[in-house]
């Protein structure tokens, strides 16, 4: 079987990478069209989808899959619509295939011109969310890339119906030689079957986990691959002494409770202890849906609140739950954030301008937000159209990983016959 797996692999890779070779070549307007075709399809084809998705949906209450990843499965009416407006906007973005990043003329009379080119073939393992087929098929085939994209089992039926829409654009748009291998779809949904793809390092050329610490564990240590981290969020928040009070309820609840289980959520808020009202604040949260879970301070104000031990100060909850404590200072929040951080949101609510800059300087994650909620770390948010993920390494993006960053530079060198001395 596992013979198998690698033939299955090597088919579709091979395959990809060859299409990524067509592709390099089309026009802005040739890929926009197709764009515009799948954007009508998804349109088109609501009901079929929506049916498609209750099967996974289904399936999905029957395994007990928990009330974030029912969240993050679900298509309706409303994130359809949405998945095309995003389609609508990478249509509209800049086409960053061929831009000039450099240009000069050496001593020696040389003419260098470095310019974005498509990285290749990018492939993307993700859990649950099936819109992850619509934004990556869209920003990969936008910036001259071929993809394979590999969802999970519980999301089966909605990413085959999304990638053959796909299909079908790319089918209608009859452009020469661009065939559906551009955006490959891998229904083989068995953990083993995703090993021999990491191994295919002269095929695939970068590697996108979206998922769980256990699927970004498990891509990072098997493959020979460059993988572009987009790890768990353990997003934190301090609220300042120094923050205005009427900003801070309606960015709290919007902060955790207007999507929970998505990874720009609040997971962790540390309250300065001279802040105001504390206890009022913590009964307006709990009134607002809530599940406070509090360190021994925050229990001595209202002995309901369980108390939250050291792992849920470091667990990406993905639901109601929020991990919080009492601090000194700017200083204190911060090497509490230290302690817990997944490198993915921090926020500080305050008005004192050194205290604000204290913690932009201080901390080092892939987003820093100040007075606002933290579900604005999102490539649609950023006005990237969609987001292959939000990317938690370092290299070579961080935050949001959206149209440019699916480029890489190719320097063009003109001479006249000179020869190195």
């Amino acid at each position: 079987m596992a013979e198998d797996y690698t033939t299955y692999a090597k088919n579709i890779a091979s395959k990809a990478k060859e299409a990524s070779r067509t592709l390099k070549r089309l026009t802005t307007n040739q890929k926009n069209a197709v764009l515009l075709q799948f954007e009508t399809l998804l349109l088109e084809n609501e009901s079929e989808i929506i049916t498609k998705n209750q099967i996974d949906l289904k399936n999905g209450k029957e395994k007990g899959l928990s009330s974030s990843m029912m969240d993050r499965l679900l298509l309706d009416s409303k994130r359809i619509k949405g998945m095309a407006k995003s389609i609508e906007e990478i249509r509209n973005l800049p086409d960053p295939v061929g831009e000039v990043v450099r240009g000069t003329i050496l001593p020696n009379g040389l003419e260098l011109l470095t310019k974005r080119v498509p990285i290749g073939v990018v492939m993307t393992i993700f859990e649950s969310r099936p819109n992850v087929i619509v934004d990556i098929a869209s920003l990969s085939f936008k910036s001259g890339n071929a993809c394979i994209l590999r969802g999970g089992s519980e999301a089966y039926h909605s990413n085959t119906i999304l990638s053959s829409l796909f299909h079908q654009a790319i089918e209608e748009s009859k452009l020469p030689g661009v065939n559906k291998e551009v955006v490959s779809f891998v229904d083989n949904t068995n953990r083993e079957a995703m090993l021999p793809f990491f191994q295919l390092d002269d095929l695939i050329d970068v590697i996108v986990p979206r998922g769980g610490e256990a699927l970004i564990r498990f891509v990072s240590e098997n493959s020979k691959i460059p993988v572009i981290k987009h790890d768990k969020g353990v997003t934190n928040l301090y609220l300042s002494n120094h923050a205005n009070p009427e900003i801070v309820l309606p960015i709290l609840l919007n902060s955790k409770t207007q999507r929970p289980g998505v990874c720009n959520a609040l997971e962790n808020l540390f309250i300065h202890k001279a802040y105001p009202n504390i206890k009022s604040l913590l009964g307006e949260l709990k009134t607002n849906g809530v599940q406070i879970l509090g360190d021994s301070s925050i229990q001595s104000m209202d002995s309901s609140i369980p108390l939250a031990t050291e792992d849920d100060f470091a667990t990406e909850f993905l639901d109601t739950r929020l991990s919080i404590k009492l601090v000194g200072s700017v200083e204190e929040a911060m090497e509490q954030i230290q302690n817990y951080s997944s490198g993915h949101t921090e926020c500080i609510l305050s008005e004192d301008v050194s205290e604000i800059q204290t913690f932009q300087q201080g901390l080092d994650s892939a987003a820093i937000f100040v007075n606002c909620s933290t579900r604005f770390h999102d490539g649609g948010e950023y006005g990237l159209g969609a987001e292959v993920g939000i990317s938690t390494g370092k290299l070579h993006v961080r935050g949001p990983m959206g149209l440019i960053h699916l480029t890489t530079t190719t320097t063009y060198v003109t001479g006249k016959g000179q020869v190195r001395g």
